[in-house]
């Protein structure tokens, strides 16, 4: 999600034998990539799960929409406006489609409630019968580490209580350390000045997600090509691919997000970080094998 939710080109590759010398910045990056590629998965099926989504309808919410009404509930009764500023990329139409209806078929707090209960349902079958203390300890360390200035959505979501169920709770956890990255994240497009359709043009193309990009954020066909053509003038795309220079400048904006994400990896440390990882991969591969997340570059 940063608007962009790339699942596909997330998942960090392993260091090649041979390689440079070890740089503890670096692996440290590298570690916190590999968890937080791990609870994005967890995290994503609270929009995606049809089960969790079903929750939402339930409340009269329509199924595509409820997304934007469950994602910024923790805001409380907000506008188009709001989403518009923090999730980034989507159509100003198409918030003003979602909001504030939304709020006219269900509360804000009731919104909040059926995302707990749909996630916890949900959790129990991810975990199953895994112990998930020691990793749910160690998301805890991280979220201590992340401060709130400057990241709306962040700050939003770690307002909220601590869910008590444990595998509920590593949800929360990897739900305030996605949104501390998404924020940051922003930050980094903006600084780049790059608007928010450049943005996804330029992470499908990168990412093979173009499809789903396409379908999901409710940019007109005449809206798309324009923003291609604003970065083919930039020299970062050219015959609907991105050129080498948009490789290399779409590879810089990850390392930029990925350095505004440290702060809570640096709390926990690299050996806490590598066992992070590992504790949550099987979860990820539980999630990913379950068919709940969509198949991004196939546009579903």
């Amino acid at each position: 999600m940063t608007e962009s939710t790339d699942l596909t080109s997330a998942a960090p590759t392993s260091a090649q034998p041979g390689g440079p010398a070890a740089d503890p910045m670096r692996d440290l990056t590298k570690a916190s990539r590999h968890a937080w590629w791990s609870l994005e998965v967890l995290h994503i099926l609270g929009y995606f799960a049809p089960s969790v989504t079903a929750k939402y309808v339930d409340l009269g919410l329509r199924p595509r929409l409820s997304y934007f009404a469950a994602r910024s509930a923790a805001f409380g009764p907000v506008g188009p406006e709001v989403p518009a500023a923090t999730f980034y990329v989507f159509a100003p139409w198409l918030l003003e489609k979602a909001l504030p209806s939304s709020w006219e078929a269900a509360s804000p707090e009731q919104v909040l409630q059926a995302r707990h209960d749909g996630m916890s349902e949900l959790m129990a079958q991810v975990v199953g019968g895994t112990d998930v203390a020691e990793l749910l300890e160690l998301t805890r360390t991280v979220c201590a580490g992340l401060t709130r200035h400057g990241r709306p959505l962040y700050a939003a979501h770690a307002g909220l209580d601590w869910p008590e169920e444990p595998g509920l709770a590593l949800w929360h956890a990897s739900t305030l350390i996605r949104e501390h990255r998404g924020d940051g994240h922003v930050a980094v497009l903006l600084r780049a000045g790059l608007d928010p359709v450049e943005s996804i043009v330029l992470n499908g193309l990168f990412a093979g997600t173009t499809r789903f990009m396409q379908q999901s954020r409710g940019w007109s066909e005449e809206e798309w090509d324009a923003g291609i053509q604003r970065l083919a003038d930039r020299g970062l795309v050219a015959d609907d691919r991105l050129t080498e220079e948009g490789v290399g400048f779409r590879k810089a904006l990850e390392k930029e997000t990925d350095r505004l994400a440290l702060e809570g990896w640096q709390h926990l440390g690299l050996d806490g970080t590598r066992r992070m990882a590992e504790l949550a991969a099987p979860l990820r591969d539980a999630a990913l094998s379950s068919g709940l997340i969509p198949d991004l570059t196939s546009g579903r």
